[in-house]
């Protein structure tokens, strides 16, 4: 079991996301970098649908109640165990009353601690992935505890050297696919949308990201239809939004673009004021 010293930022219970009650409007959620947090996992040899925490920005500090293996992946946080620095992207072993904290945000934006087996917390709708009204808390908060698993000892077998790819953090080309309204645009708008050097706004979270220059077009709005993590919608003032994990389950802005599963992971972990492009 942890207890929560410090929640940080913003700090939740993720996992893959809960599937099948999009018709009930409930979204999906889930990890928002599933690549980070799947490579946290296969150290560990968790299943890759574990639960895992997800902090955002500034990491939290926690106290482990008794022994176990942890894995940190995604943004670089400076993690600290006991005070003193260790290795992101390598098994850790805890024992009882470690203090694991974190120190600047150095890249990235979202960072994943995994534990041996994984989280254990309440199940909603087939998930732990925390969601306001959906579960109990929308957040990981001061002196909440997490269970896991006890710690028995095993062999973690190796089968060969992996290496994070850190592309995710730094890459700044989102590929992407045309979306069904992209073909609606004027062939200058669509030259727009494509070439353009965008900056993130500050205005992004687990729901959405929106994007700054705003591009000028004649479109209108559609009647409302189904969105997904990672459709870019473009609004009539002409801002860009892309949707994340947390989004909505239909929308009535034309859908321009659909980001790849990867450019979801790469865009999680941008920060305001940090640029991206689209590529088909």
């Amino acid at each position: 079991m942890i207890k929560i010293l410090d929640s940080g930022f913003y700090t939740t219970i993720q996992d893959t996301g809960r599937f099948g009650y999009r018709e009930f409007g409930v979204p999906v959620s889930g990890v928002m970098d599933k690549y980070s947090s799947r490579f946290a996992n296969m150290l560990l040899g968790n299943d890759s649908n574990s639960a895992i925490i997800e902090a955002t920005m500034t990491g939290p500090k926690l106290i482990f109640l008794k022994a176990t293996k942890i894995a940190i992946s995604g943004a670089d946080m400076q993690p600290q165990i006991n005070a003193l620095p260790v290795l992101m992207n390598q098994v850790l072993k805890i024992e009882k009353n470690d203090v694991l904290t974190f120190g600047k945000l150095l890249s990235g934006f979202r960072t994943y601690i995994a534990v041996l087996g994984g989280f254990k917390s309440k199940l909603c709708l087939g998930s732990q992935s925390m969601y306001k009204n959906i579960t109990d808390a929308a957040q990981l908060k001061f002196n909440d505890y997490v269970d896991f698993e006890d710690f028995k000892p095993k062999f973690i077998r190796k089968y060969a050297v992996v290496k994070y790819n850190a592309s995710v953090i730094n890459n700044g080309e989102l590929h992407v696919f045309k979306g069904p309204e992209f073909n609606s645009l004027s062939e200058d708008n669509q030259k727009k949308v494509l070439d353009t050097t965008y900056n993130i706004s500050k205005f992004h979270n687990r729901m959405a990201y929106q994007l700054l220059p705003k591009i000028e077009h004649h479109l209108s709005s559609i009647l409302t239809a189904p969105v997904l993590p990672g459709t870019v919608q473009l609004t009539p003032s002409g801002q860009l939004i892309v949707l994340m994990r947390d989004c909505q389950t239909t929308g009535g802005y034309p859908r321009v673009l659909q980001l790849s599963e990867s450019a979801i992971n790469t865009l999680s972990q941008k920060a305001t004021n940090n640029k991206i492009r689209f590529k088909l």
